[in-house]
């Protein structure tokens, strides 16, 4: 589907019958919602069968349901405010229990991002990551956690690793400008996406470094400027964004990595373990 799906659903909207006419008019005029709701509770919303739900997303060039649902969380998620966010997840949760409600999503996401993580790009990020010369990582706010513990290991494989998590567009560029082919930059988006990590990424592309994109999907804004492209599954959580399918690929990228570079990384440990130990870094547990 290449139109804007509130825009394809106002121009079918003479052609709905009765009942896929209230379902298009809710999503009209709350989208935000809509787009998290099943296909039974949307039915019960505007007041239809389950089936004429499905049958709607049909008429509008969907291959089920699922497909139109996830068009429309790819179109909002990136608009919802953070009070919007945690309306809709209220909605969503209703009286279910939320340990079990959110385990269960996560789950279902690191499920779907084994699924469609493309296997060749990650071994093509792999390979560009152990040739370069520097490493930039490079994640702003919520994904400035995940930058944080990649460059955290990277940095026991690699002499030189820099971390950018600064989210001043003018810091990121002071911090790239000498960026060159010869290096590589992971950058790290999910909605609501950074406008500076977008930008950056553009600009690392077009000096000629090797850029790796991790982010939620393939229409992502980082995605345009990357030669290998990394998906995770991330879906809104109230106020925060589940990270839990977006960590496993990091914690996957450095396992790749530290297999390929055993022995440097056992030189740099070897010696950690004799300064953490000489200046009690850690605690000695006794059991």
């Amino acid at each position: 589907m290449t139109a804007d799906i509130l825009t394809n659903i106002h121009n079918k909207l003479t052609t709905f019958s009765k009942g896929q006419r209230r379902i298009a008019t809710y999503i009209l005029e709350s989208y935000d919602k809509a787009a998290f709701l099943t296909a039974g509770a949307l039915g019960k919303i505007t007041q239809v069968s389950e089936s004429t739900v499905v049958r709607f997303a049909a008429e509008l060039g969907y291959d089920g349901y699922p497909a139109m649902q996830r068009a429309l969380q790819e179109m909002v998620l990136n608009r919802l405010t953070s009070v919007q966010r945690i309306e809709v997840t209220d909605e969503r949760l209703g009286e279910q229990d939320v340990v079990s409600t959110i385990l269960q999503a996560d789950m279902d996401r690191l499920r779907h991002t084994n699924e469609h993580l493309d296997r060749e790009a990650f071994s093509g990020a792999v390979e560009a990551l152990l040739q370069a010369r520097c490493i930039y990582v490079l994640g702003v706010r919520s994904s400035a956690a995940l930058a944080s513990s990649l460059s955290y290991y990277l940095h026991y494989m690699f002499e030189n690793v820099r971390l950018i998590t600064t989210p001043s567009t003018s810091e990121v560029f002071e911090q790239l400008v000498r960026i060159s082919p010869q290096d590589a930059v992971i950058g790290i988006s999910f909605p609501r996406y950074s406008t500076a990590t977008g930008k950056a990424l553009q600009y690392c592309r077009e000096a000629g470094a090797q850029v790796i994109a991790l982010t939620d999907s393939e229409t992502a804004p980082i995605a345009r400027s990357a030669h290998y492209l990394l998906t995770a599954k991330s879906d809104m959580v109230s106020l925060v964004d589940s990270l839990v399918a977006p960590m496993s690929v990091v914690n996957a990228l450095i396992v790749a990595l530290t297999s390929r570079r055993k022995h440097e990384t056992a030189q740099t440990l070897d010696r950690l373990e004799q300064v953490w130990d000489q200046y009690h870094v850690y605690e000695k547990v006794h059991i």
